[in-house]
Formats: C-alpha cells, sequence, structure tokens
C-alpha cells in the first residue's frame, strides 16, 4: 500500500523544521500539477520517449488497477492521453498485455506525424505494436514489437522481450517463453529492424554475434546473453544498444555498443563491462553514466565520441547526478536528469543542469514510499514538453500511488 497523506505531512513538516534549526529557508521548486488521479494508476515509465503530442496538448499514460508486484500473462493495462486543455480529462487510446513497471509497453507518439502512436501488445504467442491515429481513430497492428523509433518514424529497432524477461526480470515481458532459454548467446535472437510502413521484421545483430565481438570479460559458461535498451541517433543513421550477460552470483556486466540501423559496423564505446543510461547528445556523441574512466572509479556521466569510441570529457561531477536519467535540452545547453531515492526520506529530486555553469537546478522533491522498490519502483524518468516549457515525471502522489506530475520550467532555462 502507499504512504497515506497524514505520512507524508509528516515527512515534509520533519524536514522544514530540521531546516527552521539551521536557519535556512526551505528550498522554492517551480510549480508542479497532478494531471491525473484515481481510481487507478498512471506511469509514462521509459525517459527517452516523444511523451508529449507535438502540439504539447495531450500527455500519453499507461494505466493500471494494482501496484506491488509483478505483472503476469493475464495483466492488462489500458493506455490513453491527458487533456492538458481540457482539465486533465483522460482518454482511453486502447490496451496492452505486453508491459512492464520499468518501460510500460513502449508507448510514444511517433515522429514525423501529427496524431499517430504506437505500443506494444500480446497477441495469442506473439509480441505485437499497434499504430492508432488519435484524430481519425484508424489502427492497424504490426506482427512484431518496436522498443525505440527513428527519427523518420517510419523504421524502428528491437529486441527479443521474452529473452530480456528471463534475463533481466523487469524489463521484457510475461506470457511468451524465451524460444531459446537453454542457449547462452543465440544466433537466433538478438536486435531486430522493424519497417513501420510494411511490418518486416529483421535480425540485425544476433546474440551470438555480440558475444564474440571484442573481449567478454567474465564470460562464464552460464553467462546468458541479452541486447535492449536501444536508442536510435538523432540522424536516424545509428543506434544504442547495451549488451548484458548475466554473472553467476547474480547480476551482470554491460557493454555499450553502437551500429547502423542494419546492424553493420559494430562500435564497441564502453568496453569495460560498467555503463548504464544513456542519450545521444547529437549524431556522434553520447552521455552515458559510466564507471572507471578518467581516474574516477566511481559511477559518472561521461561524454563519448562514437566516431572513434574515445572518451571525451566527464559532464558534471559532483553537481549532475551520476544515477538519473539523462535528457538533452535548450540547443544541447542543459541536462534534464534525476536522482533516485536519497537519504532516510528517500527523496527524488529531478533537475536541471547547465553545463557551461555547473549550475543545477532542482524541480521538486518527491518521497517514495519504501513499498516502491525493485521491480515496481517509480523513477522519476523526466520527459521534456517539445517545446520545452514542461517536464513530466513519475511519482506516488498522497494516497493516490503512482500518478503523472506536471512541473513548469519556463523562464528556468535562461
Amino acid at each position: 500500500m502507499t504512504s497515506s497523506p497524514n505520512r507524508r505531512q509528516f515527512l515534509s513538516t520533519l524536514a522544514l523544521g530540521s531546516l527552521a534549526a539551521r536557519g535556512q529557508e526551505a528550498p522554492k521548486f517551480p510549480p508542479t500539477r497532478v494531471i491525473t488521479k484515481g481510481p487507478g494508476f498512471h506511469w509514462f515509465a521509459y525517459y527517452d520517449k516523444l511523451q508529449f503530442s507535438p502540439d504539447n496538448r495531450f500527455v500519453l499514460s499507461n494505466k493500471v488497477s494494482f501496484e506491488h508486484r509483478s505483472p503476469s500473462a493475464d495483466d492488462e493495462i489500458e493506455v490513453g492521453m491527458v487533456d492538458l486543455q481540457e482539465k486533465d480529462k483522460w482518454i482511453p487510446l486502447g490496451k496492452s498485455r505486453a508491459w512492464c513497471w520499468q518501460q510500460g509497453c513502449m508507448l510514444q507518439w511517433i515522429p514525423g506525424t501529427e496524431s499517430k502512436v504506437i505500443w506494444n501488445d500480446r497477441e495469442k504467442d506473439r509480441f505485437v505494436s499497434h499504430i492508432l491515429d488519435v484524430k481519425t481513430g484508424e489502427k492497424h497492428t504490426i506482427p512484431s514489437p518496436i522498443y525505440a523509433l527513428a527519427p523518420n518514424g517510419k523504421e524502428a529497432v528491437s529486441c527479443d522481450f521474452a529473452r530480456v524477461a528471463d534475463c533481466r526480470p523487469g524489463y521484457g515481458y510475461a506470457g511468451i517463453k524465451d524460444r531459446f532459454f537453454e542457449d547462452m548467446a543465440p544466433a537466433g535472437s538478438g536486435v531486430t529492424h522493424v519497417n513501420l510502413e510494411t511490418g518486416k521484421e529483421k535480425l540485425i545483430v544476433s546474440h551470438e554475434l555480440l558475444a564474440k565481438t571484442g573481449v567478454v570479460m567474465e564470460n562464464h559458461p552460464d553467462s546468458k546473453h541479452h541486447a535492449y535498451h536501444l536508442l536510435v541517433g538523432p540522424d536516424g543513421k545509428r543506434f544504442i544498444m547495451l549488451h548484458r550477460w548475466t554473472q553467476p552470483k547474480g547480476g551482470h556486466l554491460t557493454r555499450l555498443i553502437t551500429a547502423n540501423m542494419d546492424g553493420s559496423d559494430l562500435r564497441i564505446v564502453i568496453p569495460n563491462g560498467y555503463a548504464s543510461h544513456f542519450i545521444w547528445r547529437d549524431a556522434t556523441h553520447i552521455l552515458s553514466q559510466a564507471k572507471d574512466w578518467l581516474g574516477n572509479k566511481e559511477w559518472g556521466d561521461f561524454l563519448f565520441d562514437d566516431k572513434d569510441s574515445g572518451i571525451v570529457e566527464e559532464i558534471g561531477h559532483g553537481v549532475l547526478d551520476s544515477g538519473g536519467h539523462l535528457t538533452y535540452l535548450h540547443r544541447n545547453e542543459w541536462i534534464l536528469n534525476d536522482t533516485y531515492p536519497k537519504s532516510v526520506r528517500r527523496i527524488q529530486t529531478p533537475h536541471l543542469y547547465h553545463i557551461a555553469t555547473n549550475k543545477r537546478i532542482d524541480l521538486g522533491e518527491f518521497h517514495l514510499p519504501r513499498e516502491y522498490s525493485g521491480e515496481w519502483r517509480v523513477d522519476n524518468h523526466p520527459r521534456s514538453s517539445r517545446d520545452e516549457r514542461w517536464v513530466c515525471i513519475d511519482a506516488p502522489h498522497a494516497d493516490q500511488g503512482r500518478q503523472l506530475h506536471l512541473i513548469d520550467i519556463q523562464g528556468l532555462m535562461t
């Protein structure tokens, strides 16, 4: 169950009292409003997809009837959108039985279109994706799921979600068993290319190829290889993937690898096994959280050059959070990010970071009750509107559970 309003008020009062005792004023944050409400819990999930419509009026969201457990094959969610100009009215769009807490069902607006959205679903024994025109109601289904869309809105890259569910619980989908469960690095699965116009899917980078490319440290006989966390570059020519393989005592190691959209020209950008959240800065540079670079033994935010796989520099050491979810804003001069729960109060803090001045602007403090942990935790995953006026995050709200929060950042990036 979620924390009660009384408990949230107590924590807030405790924090304010502590500040007052030290002679400090409470922090001032930009205006925020909650745009979804019960019955039902709402969240968008990942940070690197288009949540806002091109005119910034509609905000996409998933809706679910439960929390605090893994999804089963029979658990269905509703997908819909919030109308910011009509008192945050909820507009249902469809259903999905192919989803997870951390990344939803890949619901997103299709780039280059005015009114089309896409999301993943499961039909019988296969994962599919639906494309819906929210204005006309026209809908058609592609016989394969998607992960990341290209900027042209005509193609995507995807992964084996059943394999991911086996290797990394909480990020794949329930309902279909991994075809290669006994195979540590199968040649028949991996990253695929999906043509959104024809529905054709083609395997372009196999798990077997990844396991044989470059130096794979700590690659044990029972290390299972999988690829996911895909993101196409801003020019649509290359994409990022995380290549992960499990370890005998639990956990995994990770390499960040890029490739052309047809799977050719694999480049190992982060080879040492320690890579995490990332974002393209431009067509040739990647900002990624990594470890053991430039003499820094801890995790940090590092800018890599995809062309020569060489490190460029560390960004925001000690100021920009080294565990959050990153997005470039305002001509790549600012970075939008968040934090995992901090201190005994378990506070998450979405923030803006100005690269040139090393200045950070915190956008709020959001308490994450302890029952939100592990697979069903609620990361803020901040997403910007197209005009960079708003930031939308996921966070528990009073006794309403996870809901969407809209933060007004107008005038902050000046």
